[in-house]
């Protein structure tokens, strides 16, 4: 699954949008310095937006770490939404591309073939997450995942759930249900790339 991914987009390009979409970003702990990056991996601290209770418009723009540990201590940095509902913790991780690993395609290489996934037609995009406080690590997030697309069908069997831009807002409205939101995204939705 998704243990990798990317945000290079401008931070004023991120803003626009949101303001195009009427979501109102709100800094609580004040605007962050958001660095393009190309591997964001686990445990690295990256931007989310999430909700606000009571202002179904608008999110709260914070910076937080990647996964939280599990029972047996591994890094829970993806999380099967099949048949649940988030009622609370919500949050939109933005990105604009992510990485799948497969087998080497050259048998001699010893490394796994990387490929980069971006939305077709979209400079970055919002990946449906859940946030939680931990007692080891305080505040982080995980991405949610379902069945895989046609797009990443061929690479994986388990995608993370992308949201379409006009599902943003309901995601960040908890009396939405969840399960109304995540799907996989049509064929043709994802551009593919090997880059590894």
């Amino acid at each position: 699954m998704c243990n990798d991914y990317r945000l290079e987009v401008e931070t004023s390009k991120i803003f626009e949008d949101f303001a195009d979409l009427k979501i109102r970003i709100r800094f609580s702990e004040g605007a962050p310095n958001i660095e393009a990056r190309q591997d964001i991996k686990i445990t690295d601290t990256a931007p989310i937006v999430r909700t606000i209770e009571g202002e179904a418009d608008a999110g709260d723009l914070v910076q937080r770490r990647w996964s939280w540990p599990g029972p047996k201590g591994r890094p829970v940095y993806n999380f099967r939404s099949d048949g649940r509902e988030f009622d609370t913790g919500r949050c939109l991780i933005i990105a604009d591309g992510f990485y799948e690993f497969t087998d080497p395609a050259d048998k001699k290489k010893k490394r796994k073939d990387k490929w980069l996934f971006t939305k077709n037609g979209e400079p970055w995009f919002c990946i449906a997450g859940i946030w939680r406080a931990n007692k080891d690590v305080g505040e982080a997030f995980t991405m949610l995942t379902t069945e895989p697309g046609p797009d990443i069908a061929p690479y994986h069997d388990r995608q993370i759930v992308i949201l379409e831009r006009e599902a943003w807002t309901a995601w960040l409205d908890s009396s939405v249900p969840a399960q109304s939101l995540i799907r996989p995204l049509a064929a043709g939705a994802l551009n593919v790339e090997q880059v590894g």
